[in-house]
């Protein structure tokens, strides 16, 4: 059996590709672990909500770093279909699919995020409130 070197190159390309979307071999990690579900609800100071919203402002860098590659891949596909022969197109749906899985996912981090920058932000200002009140108790104010 003779094999072509585009061939070759295909089928290399495609067994790269489905090594890269294995969560062993791309080191991904759940956004919502346990570990980070606890702290998010057992969140009580300020520093603990920026902690929070820090973790997944950190998890949607990761994940916008990921649509950037699913994009680029999609353009490979698309505009070197001929290399990937009869998977072409379902490399392109994959990688659409993808796509669209991370950009929800983007923007359900970051509305986590902000909630969370929110609560520290109005943890921050009754902070301050109190602070301002014992002040003039203690001065007479």
């Amino acid at each position: 059996m003779k094999i072509l070197p585009g061939g070759m190159f295909a089928a290399l390309s495609l067994a790269g590709f489905l090594a890269s979307l294995s969560p062993v071999a791309a080191g991904v990690q759940p956004i919502d672990t346990p570990e980070i579900l606890a702290a998010a609800r057992d969140a009580t100071t300020r520093r603990d909500h920026e902690a929070v919203a820090k973790y997944y402002e950190d998890a949607a860098t990761q994940l916008r770093a990921k649509v950037k590659e699913q994009k680029e891949l999609l353009e490979q596909y698309q505009n070197k279909s001929y290399l990937y022969g009869k998977q072409s197109q379902d490399l392109q749906s994959h990688a659409e699919a993808l796509i669209r899985d991370y950009e929800q996912a983007v923007t359900a981090t970051v509305q986590e995020a902000d909630l969370h920058r929110q609560m520290a932000a109005k943890l921050k200002e009754e902070t301050h409130v109190s602070d301002t009140q014992q002040i003039n108790s203690v001065t007479g104010l």
